[in-house]
């Protein structure tokens, strides 16, 4: 097992804080203090500041739900690991007061000051609709229905966790999740091969 080091400390804090509080609003000051690292580190570990940063801590939080994602699928299946997802999310909002939120999103949302963030995000979600899509296809669903159904699985939960946040309410990753399983349910009955 590899030793932390305070560089992949603060990536690890900077993930959490701009799941909380957002990009725009968490200063290397709060990555700082939150990692417990010493001042001048930031700079040391990150010489381009918070583009960097912002980027590399999407990028790393990218990999690791990427990584998630396909241990879920390669041990349990779809609908089990987007169980999963979900619950994790679920699990995270209530512990957090209702301000965490997916680790890629912030990016997302927030881009415009870090380009190099932005496409992290992207990346980070084509990945994930790629790794969901080839499970689909592994099933029996076409390519085509294996990709929307991966971008409308993703997509249905992010939104959720959005109005979750803002309701402060798992009600609608509740309804999202149990629609999708549904969904996923029928497209996999009903799978006549690869087209």
């Amino acid at each position: 097992m590899s030793k932390s080091t305070a560089r992949d400390d603060m990536l690890r804090s900077a993930a959490q804080l701009f799941r909380e509080k957002g990009v725009e609003a968490t200063s290397l000051a709060d990555v700082i203090e939150h990692a417990g690292a010493p001042r001048g580190s930031i700079y040391h570990h990150f010489p381009r500041g918070k583009p960097q940063l912002v980027e590399e801590a999407t990028r790393t939080a990218g990999a690791l739900m990427g990584s998630m994602i396909s241990a879920g699928l390669a041990n349990h299946g779809p609908a089990e690991t987007l169980k999963a997802i979900i619950g994790g999310f679920r699990d995270q909002l209530e512990s957090t007061g209702y301000t965490a939120g997916c680790p890629v999103a912030p990016a997302a949302l927030e881009g415009a000051n870090s380009p190099a963030a932005l496409a992290a995000a992207g990346e980070s979600f084509t990945s994930w609709e790629d790794t969901i899509a080839a499970s689909l296809w592994q099933r029996g669903l076409s390519q085509e229905r294996s990709r929307a159904l991966a971008t409308m699985a993703i997509s249905s939960f992010e939104g959720a966790l959005i109005i979750a946040k803002a309701q402060r309410s798992t009600v609608a990753l509740d309804r999202v999740e149990t629609e999708l399983l549904l969904w996923l349910e029928s497209a996999l009955d009903g799978a006549d091969g690869r087209s």
